[in-house]
């Protein structure tokens, strides 16, 4: 016995060598900051979680039982069950309410240690409004946390009559603008998480004409800052006799010349000059 216990006791003390060292740079680590923190989730619930809200519809398992039961969350926030009576679902994730759902079965005496699964069948409660000049413009429901890019991609992007950028009207607050390219190239400020409630808009682009001695004249959507270079190389560019040298604009019914670096401004009327020689 003597022999056996001196092995024992030589084999915890290794162990507690090799595990220490982990243990004390796993202590040692900080925690990592998000870059770009999400609305707080309530008390034991991971930010990520969907919570569930009125007109929800969800389907209650409990674990090695054949059937499943399916509810409507209220208006008010509730559900029915048959063994259990009403609680409170709205304002909490599936794991919380299947923990409190559990609870009462246990305390009502129908199961000794029940599991209980829950899953959102038709998210109805949490959703962002997308219209305007988007491809297919509507309610987007929000299981999760989503960035402004990916609610656009969800409704398939900005119509090719659309400005580039968009507006984002929140429930509570001052609406703000986006530019859409900056969704995919600018940093995380420039592509917000969505808030349910939010409405998503995309106004149709303003527009310029242009003529002349371009390749392609035409109506064309303005782009933000658009110059008047831009605008030519827009309408295809100059052609062989053209020239972007005191270039006319009619603008507000008034007729100026115009150097190409100046800004163009919606519903002016371009005209591209021919070369003198």
């Amino acid at each position: 016995m003597g022999i056996r216990s001196a092995l024992l006791g030589l084999i915890a003390s290794c162990l507690a060598l090799a595990v220490s060292p982990a243990m004390a740079q796993q202590a040692a680590t900080p925690p990592v900051q998000a870059l770009n923190a999400a609305p707080a989730a309530p008390d034991g619930a991971s930010a990520a979680e969907y919570i569930i809200g009125p007109d929800d519809v969800i389907d209650i398992e409990v674990v090695g039982q054949p059937d499943r039961a399916r509810a409507h969350v209220y208006s008010d926030g509730t559900i029915q069950m048959n063994l259990i009576g009403k609680i409170t679902a709205a304002g909490k994730t599936t794991r919380q309410l299947g923990a409190e759902v559990a609870a009462a079965l246990k305390a009502g005496g129908y199961f000794a240690s029940p599991i209980v699964n829950i899953e959102v069948s038709s998210y109805a409660s949490r959703y962002v409004t997308v219209l305007g000049a988007v491809r297919s413009p509507g309610l987007v429901p929000i299981n999760r946390q989503y960035r402004l890019s990916e609610i656009m991609a969800r409704v398939g992007g900005a119509a090719e009559s659309g400005a580039d950028y968009l507006i984002v009207r929140p429930e509570v607050g001052g609406e703000k603008r986006y530019m859409i390219d900056k969704l995919a190239t600018g940093d995380q400020s420039q592509d917000p998480f969505v808030t349910p409630g939010d409405k998503i808009y995309i106004p149709i682009a303003e527009v310029f004409y242009i003529s002349g001695s371009v390749n392609s004249p035409g109506t064309y959507p303005m782009k933000t800052d658009m110059t008047l270079h831009q605008a030519i190389a827009r309408a295809g560019g100059l052609n062989e006799s053209g020239t972007d040298k005191g270039v006319q604009v009619t603008r507000g019914g008034k007729k100026q010349k115009l150097d190409a670096s100046a800004k163009v401004e919606p519903n002016d009327v371009i005209v591209v000059r021919e070369r003198l020689f």
